[in-house]
């Protein structure tokens, strides 16, 4: 009795203690009035760095989060568009500063291509989630009556990303804004491990995509 009543205390900790905790900063210089009408945007993430890359299932989460809530903003899909101008939008070669661009348009065919696609807004998304600590210890085996583990382990994870958003008409940087968030993961294990997880990357997401919808938004 005592034994399964300290199960169910620690099972109601953990889940009450398994949250995230997070930050959005936002720095918005020149917000459209009236949404973007029928221009395009890419959201497209930054992997130039050595020793870390912003996910592509991050980028994907951005943009989804934000065309579920507005249909009328017209994201094209990053991976079709570094596909369709490559190579200028491959690590080595992506622009890093808005005055960069004058250097793609120079190039007939990128030109063409993004006069094509109607794009308004390139947003770049830099960062990426990490593991922070992990504790504990599990062991599993297998005996007369059957499988099973027993134990109990914890991990953090923290996400960071800042999204900058570049007027690609104006070739200016119009907005900034900054996502962070951090969480406590638990597996405790009585026979069967139950994770419980904490959303950091998918809090991230929502965060950076509801500031980019009111950014984008028409429905002001």
């Amino acid at each position: 009795m005592n034994t399964a009543r300290a199960i169910v205390l620690l099972l109601l900790s953990v889940t009450l203690a398994g949250c995230v905790t997070s930050t959005v900063d936002e720095m918005v210089f020149n917000e459209p009035v009236e949404g973007i009408g029928d221009a395009t945007v890419v959201i497209l993430g930054r992997r130039h760095a050595s020793d870390y890359e912003t996910e592509f299932d991050f980028i994907e989460c951005i943009a989804d989060h934000v065309v579920a809530r507005d249909s009328t903003i017209e994201i094209i899909d990053e991976i079709e568009f570094i596909n369709t101008l490559y190579p200028w939008f491959e690590p080595r070669t992506a622009p890093l500063r808005p005055a960069d661009i004058d250097r793609l348009v120079q190039q007939k065919p990128v030109a063409e291509q993004l006069a094509n696609l109607k794009l308004e807004y390139m947003i770049w998304v830099d960062g990426s989630t990490v593991q922070t600590n992990s504790a504990g210890s599990m062991t599993c085996g297998v005996g007369p009556g059957g499988a099973g583990c027993f134990g109990f382990g914890t991990w953090g994870n923290a996400s960071d990303y800042e999204a900058t958003i570049w007027d690609f008409t104006d070739k200016a940087e119009v907005g900034r804004l900054n996502a962070s968030t951090s969480g406590q993961s638990y597996m405790p294990a009585v026979v069967v491990p139950i994770p419980i997880i904490a959303p950091v990357q998918g809090t991230a997401c929502d965060g950076l995509g509801d500031q980019l919808l009111q950014f984008l938004s028409s429905e002001h």
